[in-house]
């Protein structure tokens, strides 16, 4: 019965291999040399000249909304489109919902002004 989980085992291991082998062959042989430039903070090549606890103008988490939005209608308008067929009228009418969804979310955003840029 163990013999099944074999594969799967495999696949963990040449994962975990591929994910962390480089990292760890990088620590080892790569060069170290820090200097004072190397260490310090890096923030948009300029030193950082206010606190890092500052609050975010709310249109900031609007975009993030926003491309969490069209990404999200991506990914999935493209498999539907592929099996559309097959689904039938109701593939096409739970994109149709799902799209209104995102369509009340875009709306939102529009409201808020998020897509005004200053």
């Amino acid at each position: 019965m163990l013999d099944n989980y074999l594969p799967i085992l495999i696949f963990i291991i040449v994962g975990i291999l591929v994910g962390v082998g480089p990292l760890v062959l990088g620590y080892f042989l790569g060069p170290r040399r820090p200097d004072a430039e190397k260490d310090s903070p890096y923030e948009c090549g300029f030193a950082a000249f206010e606190s890092a606890r500052l609050k975010f103008d709310v249109r900031y988490y609007l975009v993030a909304i926003l491309f969490i939005v069209f990404d999200l209608e991506i990914a999935f308008l493209f498999p539907w489109a592929v099996v559309l067929d097959e689904l039938g009228m109701y593939g096409f009418w739970a994109m149709f919902i799902f799209l209104g969804i995102l369509v009340v979310g875009f709306i939102y955003e529009w409201k808020k002004g998020a897509l005004e840029w200053e």
